[in-house]
């Protein structure tokens, strides 16, 4: 077993291990045959990041192609892509962060150019050449064109960059997974404002220093045409519009009362591992055999090409096991082979009900990376586990086998059981000391002696070169295991006489304990469950309703939630906190921006409408709102402002031109069509490679894309009719200033 040090790079350990294995001499016959390696998760997990983000650049190339319809124009805003996530990597090695499935994982293309989306359709509007024109200034058209949207642009990715901010606030184990994503999207997002505001206007001047023809041709007018129609159908409609959007808003936010919750989707890391758990005080040989039949049992399945049991585990390292306990690391082939089942947890489910057949084992299924991190951070290896604290053993195991027959009958509940404290087999030595005293004889006498005779005493010492070894001598082994044997065991009294170890003590075979857990200075015993078939949110709310109701504590006893419940009870509660702070971030930069707090509060209606979309998704896809999806509804709020702040900036400055109000939101509208729609279909664009992959770490992402691309499809929606169709109510009496033009 290789141990990672902390703050190592798991990779590159792996492969110093590997180098130094291959250099080892090795006797004849002798071979090293790993049973388990960590770096096929980690590579399988790279190449997922590595595929999306090819294939989402690729979709984000094709959208850009088709709404600019100049290839020239396509290829300025796609090199921002390489030279932004240069900036994000930058990031990364100035923080420490290695690239990996959460550093790498949620980074979205499509939101790395929405800037340059913006600063670049706005410079090929301007340098069409229209009918009869002669005077054609590139540089002066460009700069107006820049001049016309820097403000919207970077407050717009301002505020995608504010929003994870309070990603920094997660603690835990939450933390340490998305602070790493948090790092490198407002890394790569720095950069790409700046190339928007620089490189892009720059590059356009030199790439169509001639112009551009009239995208006038094609799909694009008969659609804008249509919006227009559809928007001034809103407009006299207001009223019923504004209904729907409310309805919408209301059913979707009613329906999270009904939703499945977890903490995070499991990673499926291609491998299983059974944490067998048999009768304490098992020998050694029985265990082995056991264990062997559970070998013999997991290899009949068709799907598994490989079984590792590690029986017991040392003191030392990571932490003790006793020989009645064993890992059982089980390799898997590749899911597209699989025959007996279809998902991972039906193959569990089967291997489950085989096992049971195997009498006086108890099964804890999990994976060889889960089961660790779960060991390290809450010492629980199960999805909900109950602590129960007190004083008196006996009683605490009366309390756990209730609450585990609670438990058990749980719909959802799997590998239930409780912590073994007691039943192994031990010997009892009492000493009388009235008959000690008979003999002249003290109880340290008799402790000596036992332990002489059971447990051996160091005698002497064998040097052999630089190594020292310590000769000890013990009873043979039939004196050390029977009672009776135990009671022959002869003593030397001051006197001279020679009595046995039975004259002067009581020696007897009895059950004692297993372990004695202790946790904030109370004893405890645990009571566990994995959750499958389920949500783990609502299964740990009836297991607290029904422990609470079923099971009565005596005074001066407790009980406590643990496991991957507590990670998610503790993660909710904080982004309880991070996602309305990271709406009072957009609402302050809005404000900043527009200096009204009613247009703030317009654009800020983007929010519910992107909640709409993203859990409707979550409902359709059949998916749990856990951590990842959360945080995708933190990245979602922000790309879906911008949309609204480019709309009502150019709606302002129509306005501030003298343009009627009705006539200033169609004619904005439909004007800022085109980079409404291509920063909408390119970020969830960039997020479809990450929504429907199947390859390894692909859980992990795949609510938070999920949620990004419903979410922006009715944030989108909202951008383009609701908002409209709310701005007269919302605007200025008067018009509003043309705060672009003031930028210089």
């Amino acid at each position: 077993m290789t141990l990672m040090l902390k703050g190592e790079n798991g990779n590159d350990v792996l492969k110093a291990v590997k180098a130094k294995i291959a250099s080892l001499t090795l006797p004849e016959g002798v071979r090293i045959v790993p049973f388990y390696d960590q770096s096929i998760v980690i590579n399988g997990t790279i190449r997922t990041v590595r595929r999306n983000l090819l294939e989402a650049g690729a979709l984000v190339m094709a959208v850009l192609f088709v709404f600019l319809g100049n290839w020239r124009a396509a290829v300025i805003v796609a090199a921002v892509i390489p030279l932004s996530m240069l900036v994000g990597f930058m990031g990364m090695a100035y923080f420490g962060i290695s690239a990996n499935l959460m550093s790498l994982g949620a980074i979205d293309f499509g939101m790395i150019v929405d800037g340059a989306i913006v600063m670049m359709e706005n410079a090929v509007r301007r340098l069409e050449h229209k009918p009869g024109e002669t005077d054609f200034r590139v540089v002066d058209r460009v700069y107006h064109a820049a001049v016309e949207v820097a403000r919207p642009i970077v407050f717009g990715v301002s505020i995608i960059i504010a929003v994870y901010l309070p990603i920094f606030a997660l603690e835990g184990l939450e933390g340490r997974m998305f602070r790493p994503m948090a790092i490198t999207v407002c890394s790569a997002l720095a950069g790409s404002l700046v190339l928007a505001l620089t490189m892009v206007p720059a590059a356009a001047v030199v790439a169509m220093r001639k112009g551009v023809k009239p995208h006038s041709e094609g799909w694009f007018p008969r659609v804008r045409d249509f919006y227009t129609r559809a928007l001034r159908l809103a407009l006299r409609r207001r009223y019923a519009v504004i209904f729907c959007g409310l309805l919408m808003v209301g059913s979707a936010l009613g329906s999270l009362a009904f939703i499945g919750t977890e903490f995070m989707p499991r990673l499926d890391e291609g491998s299983l591992l059974i944490t067998t758990r048999k009768l304490p005080g098992i020998s050694l040989s029985d265990s082995v055999e056991v264990s062997e039949r559970i070998e013999k049992a997991v290899l009949e399945f068709p799907e598994v090409t490989g079984v590792t049991t590690k029986l017991g585990r040392p003191d030392l390292a990571t932490e003790a096991m006793g020989i009645y306990e064993a890992d059982v690391y089980v390799l898997l082939k590749p899911h597209e082979q699989w025959t007996t089942a279809r998902t991972k947890d039906e193959l569990v489910d089967k291997m489950a009900a085989r096992l049971e057949q195997i009498p006086g084992v108890a099964y804890n299924f999990t994976q060889p990376m889960a089961m660790r991190l779960d060991e390290v951070v809450s010492g629980i290896k199960a999805d909900v586990a109950l602590k129960i604290f007190g004083d008196d053993a006996h009683t605490l195991e009366q309390i756990a086998e209730r609450s585990l027959r609670v438990l058990s009958a749980i719909r959802g509940a799997a590998d239930a059981q409780m912590e073994i404290i007691s039943g192994v087999g031990e010997v009892r030595v009492r000493a009388d000391r009235a008959d000690l005293a008979r003999y002249g004889l003290n109880v340290s006498d008799v402790r000596e002696t036992v332990e002489a005779a059971v447990a051996g005493r160091d005698v002497s010492d064998y040097i052999e070169g630089q190594r020292r070894f310590p000769i000890v001598i013990r009873l043979p082994e039939n004196y050390r295991n029977d009672s009776e044997s135990m009671k022959e065991i002869p003593l030397s009294a001051p006197g001279g006489e020679r009595i046995r170890l039975g004259q002067v003590a009581r020696i007897t075979a009895e059950r004692g304990p297993e372990v004695v857990s202790r946790e904030n200075a109370q004893r405890r015993i645990v009571v566990q469950a994995n959750v499958r078939g389920r949500d783990l949110g609502s299964f740990a709310v009836e297991a607290q309703e029904k422990i609470a109701r079923q099971v009565a504590l005596p005074p001066g006893y407790s009980i406590d939630w643990a496991g991957q419940f507590e990670n998610q009870e503790r993660a909710m509660k904080r982004l309880l906190v991070v996602i309305p702070a990271s709406i009072l971030i957009i609402l302050g930069l809005l404000y900043s921006t527009f200096r009204s707090v009613r247009l703030s509060l317009l654009i800020l209606l983007n929010v519910p409408f992107a909640l709409v979309g993203g859990i409707a998704a979550l409902w359709l896809r059949d998916l749990n709102l856990n951590l990842s999806a959360s945080i995708g509804f933190i990245a979602l709020f922000g790309v879906a402002v911008l949309n609204g702040i480019v709309l009502v900036s150019y709606i302002n400055r129509l306005r501030s031109e003298g343009w009627e109000t009705m006539e200033a939101v169609v004619n904005g509208a439909s004007t800022r069509l085109r980079p409404v729609l291509m920063t909408a279909l390119v970020a969830s664009l960039g997020f479809v490679p990450m929504a429907f992959a199947t390859t390894t770490g692909a859980e992990v992402q795949r609510p938070l894309a999920t949620v990004v691309i419903g979410g922006l499809a009715t944030s989108t929606l909202l951008t383009l009719f609701m908002l409209p169709v709310l701005y007269p109510m919302f605007s200025p009496k008067k018009p509003a200033e043309d705060v672009e033009e003031k930028i210089y």
